[in-house]
C-alpha cells in the first residue's frame, strides 16, 4: 500500500482486548445501581461506543441518574480494571512493520485522554508513537473530532493518505467524516461476533480478519 502516509489507530477490539476490565466495570456499575444484569453478548457491546451512549440506550439511564452511573464506571475502570487487557497477536508486528516503513503512527480513542495514554504506554504502544488522543469527560468530542486532532499533529495534508483501523461503526463513521481512508477489523467487537455490526453497511476500503492481515496490505 504505497498510497498510505499515516496509520491511526482505535483501542478497543482494535490494538488490545479490553473486554475483561469494562464488562467487570458495567457489571460492578449495574450491582451497584441495583439494575438488572445483562447476558454477556449485551455486555461486550458496552466496549468501544462513549459509555454515555451506551448507558443511557442500553440500561435506560437519563439525567443525574446516567450522569452518576458513568462517573461511578469511570472511577472503578480507572482504578481496578483499566489494565486488565491484552493485545491481539500480531499487532506488534504490524506496527513493527510501519516503523520499518517510515510510516507515523498515531491513537484515536474513545477512551478518555488519561486511560488512552495509561494503558497505550503501560501496553508498550508508547514506542511506536507520542500521537496519542481520546475523549475528553464531557464526552463533547466526536470520533471524528478525536481523529482530527491526530491529522493536526500528524501534518500529512492529504487525507486520502491516512489510513484509519478500527472495529466498529463509530470508527467508520469517524474516518468518513474525517475524509481518511477506513480498514475494519473484525477481530474485535463491533464487527465481530458479538458487536452485531455488518461491515458490508459502512464505507470500508479494506477489510482484515486478523492483524496479520493488515500487515499483509504493507
Amino acid at each position: 500500500m504505497k498510497d498510505i502516509e499515516a496509520v491511526l489507530f482505535d483501542v478497543d477490539g482494535t490494538i488490545l482486548d479490553t473486554s475483561e476490565g469494562i464488562v467487570n466495570s458495567v457489571k460492578d456499575t449495574i450491582n451497584k445501581y441495583g439494575l438488572e444484569m445483562l447476558p454477556q453478548s449485551e455486555l461486550l457491546k458496552f466496549i468501544g461506543p462513549p459509555m454515555e451512549w451506551s448507558m443511557e440506550s442500553r440500561l435506560g439511564l437519563k439525567g443525574d441518574r446516567l450522569k452518576e452511573a458513568v462517573g461511578y464506571f469511570r472511577d472503578i475502570y480507572a482504578h481496578k480494571n483499566l489494565m486488565q487487557a491484552k493485545p491481539y497477536d500480531g499487532i506488534y508486528g504490524f506496527f513493527d512493520r510501519l516503523k520499518e516503513l517510515g510510516i507515523p503512527t498515531a491513537i484515536a480513542t474513545y477512551k478518555k485522554q488519561d486511560y488512552a495514554e495509561k494503558i497505550c504506554r503501560g501496553f508498550a504502544f508508547g514506542e511506536y508513537t507520542d500521537i496519542i488522543y481520546g475523549s475528553d469527560y464531557e464526552g463533547k468530542l466526536t470520533k471524528a473530532d478525536i481523529i482530527e486532532l491526530c491529522i493536526r499533529d500528524l501534518g500529512v495534508s492529504d487525507r486520502k493518505k491516512i489510513l484509519m483501523v478500527g472495529d466498529s461503526s463509530h470508527d467508520a463513521g469517524g474516518a468518513l467524516k474525517a475524509g481518511v481512508s477506513f480498514a475494519g477489523v473484525t477481530y474485535g467487537f463491533g464487527f465481530g461476533k458479538f458487536g452485531g455490526e455488518d461491515p458490508k453497511d459502512y464505507k470500508i476500503d479494506y477489510l482484515c480478519d486478523t492483524p496479520a492481515e493488515l500487515t499483509a496490505l504493507f
